[in-house]
């Protein structure tokens, strides 16, 4: 497969996962300079690594989960607990997977994503970066 197909496949699931809207305004922010990760991202990372046949999607988004979780990078797990939505991920997989973060990685990498999961599954209001804990 040449990677103007890898593009438009990885295009196609990371549009899927994430929405059109979120997706052409995350490219369209990165501008001309970002335009080669994007590529890179739509090419490799989702019209590749995610269009792999050993794991499931669900099972894709909650291994992110933890990643972004345990490596401190909120913005995007916010993003990925979307897609993880989108994926069929439930509630309570989403809760075992932070918790497995508090337990391996300590609990100071598991609240603000435990935070961010509550305002996705619609039972805590939006951050305040004011109030952190």
């Amino acid at each position: 497969m040449d990677t103007s197909e890898m593009y438009a496949r990885g295009l196609r699931r990371r549009k899927a996962m994430f929405g059109d809207a979120d997706v052409e305004k995350r490219m369209a922010a990165a501008g001309e300079f970002g335009a080669p990760l994007q590529n890179i991202i739509n090419a490799y990372v989702y019209g590749d690594v995610w269009e792999r046949a050993g794991l499931s999607s669900d099972i894709r988004s909650l291994v992110m989960l933890g990643i972004t979780a345990a490596s401190g990078k909120p913005a995007e797990f916010r993003v990925h607990a979307q897609g993880a939505l989108a994926n069929g991920c439930t509630k309570e997989q989403v809760q075992d997977v932070l918790l497995l973060v508090a337990m391996y990685c300590g609990v100071p990498a598991a609240i603000e994503t435990n935070r961010i999961a509550a305002e996705i599954f619609g039972e805590a209001p939006a951050s305040d970066p004011a109030t952190k804990a």
